[in-house]
């Protein structure tokens, strides 16, 4: 009797933890996706706002932020062909892989720090787990 209730409850901590993943994957990855839209037209100001309320206070502005991804994310600012794995939820903050093609095609699989705000999800950091020799 004592595994079946463990085994219920094991199953019904999975599905919620499913069921979250489902819900929030989508509003994650269409805010990583307008913002690699933005640094593609190179609207910085549509890209900033995508960040947390940390990160535009690291960076006091767009041109600042902006210069940061091209010279230190080369491969944020030219992007192709995001492709979204795994995503974990840490506390109150979400961590979202992402692989990436850069200008010339070459793979780099980074992780998102997502943080939900009362005016939705915000990027707050990103991380560049793997680089070119990914063999993804």
């Amino acid at each position: 009797m004592r595994i079946a209730i463990t085994a219920l409850l094991l199953s019904a901590t999975l599905a919620a933890a499913a069921t979250a993943q489902e819900r929030e994957g989508p509003a994650i990855a269409a805010v990583i996706d307008d913002q690699l839209a933005d640094f593609t037209a190179r609207d910085l100001d549509g890209a900033f706002d995508h960040a947390s309320r940390t990160i535009r206070g690291m960076f006091g502005n767009a041109e600042n932020f902006g210069a940061m991804v091209e010279e230190g994310y080369p491969m944020v600012w030219d992007n192709a062909g995001a492709r979204y794995l795994d995503l974990r939820e840490q506390g109150e903050v979400w961590w979202q892989r992402v692989m990436l093609r850069d200008a010339r095609g070459v793979p780099h699989v980074l992780e998102y720090k997502m943080i939900e705000t009362p005016q939705g999800w915000r990027i707050d950091g990103v991380s560049l787990i793997a680089g070119p020799d990914v063999g993804v």
